[in-house]
């Protein structure tokens, strides 16, 4: 299915040679705050998920992709790429978060792949194998997982952070990503690929979210450990670290003050918008990127990763 001519335009907007600074919205942003676990549509300004910027050209041609967390943010820009590359996408998400999760579902069906909803909670063992074996069942195969979901509470303390709170953002986050994977693994074939969403957290961990920093060292860790393991079904894992975007997760994570200066401390002077990552899971998730694995790509907006 051929963009729109506004897709168009917009894309070749997006893609042309331009001062990356100043590209996108720069802090002070206004002030905000929202109730996990957050809505993009509430956000000002509105992020850019590729809704009619991104463009595709068949990388993914005859896929089937599974992405979590993917109503809004860097998940939402990853199903929305996936399926304009050619990918059928089925996308996981809270039922709290239905309402942007269905435009997702809409824009995957507009790019002419099928779309499966899978709302409810990682949190929960059941749900993730379920999940997993649901959309497997209902796309006809999965030949891509991207464990995107988690979520993130700012406490300007450790001894603030209670036992309730650590549970909630490392069975979102860790165990998750565990029983998820697990559940994949027998279903993947040679020739697929996993993608895990890390943090510059899990290098350069902020003072007020240790424990949600605790998490993406985790992923990186999982991910570069299962490298031989999965490479002995010919399947490629690797995880991706963003910096700091502009996405629902920090509305809800992050202290109204705070993500009014948004990226202000990277080089680039302000935070990424998710269709800016999304072609780096693109590739991952590509024949293109064969011969990858196990490794970290960082985009922070020049603050790097070690």
């Amino acid at each position: 299915m051929h963009p729109s001519l506004q897709e168009t335009d917009m894309s070749k907007h997006r893609l042309e040679m331009q001062d990356p600074r100043k590209q996108y919205p720069q802090p002070p942003f206004k002030p905000q705050h929202q109730s996990g676990p957050g809505l993009a549509k509430e956000m000002n300004p509105q992020p850019d998920n590729g809704e009619s910027s991104y463009v595709g050209s068949s990388k993914l041609k005859g896929r089937k992709a599974l992405v979590t967390g993917a109503d809004s943010g860097i998940g939402r820009a990853v199903a929305i790429a996936f399926a304009r590359e050619g990918a059928d996408v089925a996308i996981g998400y809270l039922p709290a978060e239905e309402p942007d999760a269905k435009q997702v579902i809409a824009l995957i069906e507009k790019a002419g792949g099928k779309a499966v909803a899978l709302p409810g909670d990682i949190s929960e063992e059941s749900f993730c194998r379920e999940m997993v074996k649901t959309a497997e069942k209902q796309l006809g195969g999965l030949d891509i997982l991207v464990c995107n979901a988690g979520t993130m509470t700012s406490h300007d303390k450790l001894l603030d952070v209670t036992t309730a709170d650590f549970d909630k953002v490392m069975k979102t986050n860790v165990y998750s990503l565990f029983w998820i994977t697990q559940a994949a693994l027998p279903l993947l074939k040679p020739g697929a690929s996993v993608i895990n969403t890390a943090s510059i957290q899990a290098f350069e961990p902020s003072n007020g979210i240790i424990d949600y920093a605790m998490t993406k060292a985790a992923i990186v860790a999982f991910t570069k450990g299962m490298v031989k393991q999965m490479m002995e079904k010919g399947v490629r894992i690797n995880a991706v670290a963003p910096g700091p975007f502009w996405t629902p997760i920090q509305p809800t994570g992050q202290p109204a003050d705070k993500l009014a200066l948004l990226g202000e401390e990277v080089p680039f002077g302000r935070p990424g918008q998710p269709v800016e990552i999304a072609p780096v899971y693109v590739l991952l998730a590509s024949q293109e990127g064969s011969y990858i694995t196990g490794e970290v790509f960082g985009v922070t907006g020049g603050k790097g990763v070690a």
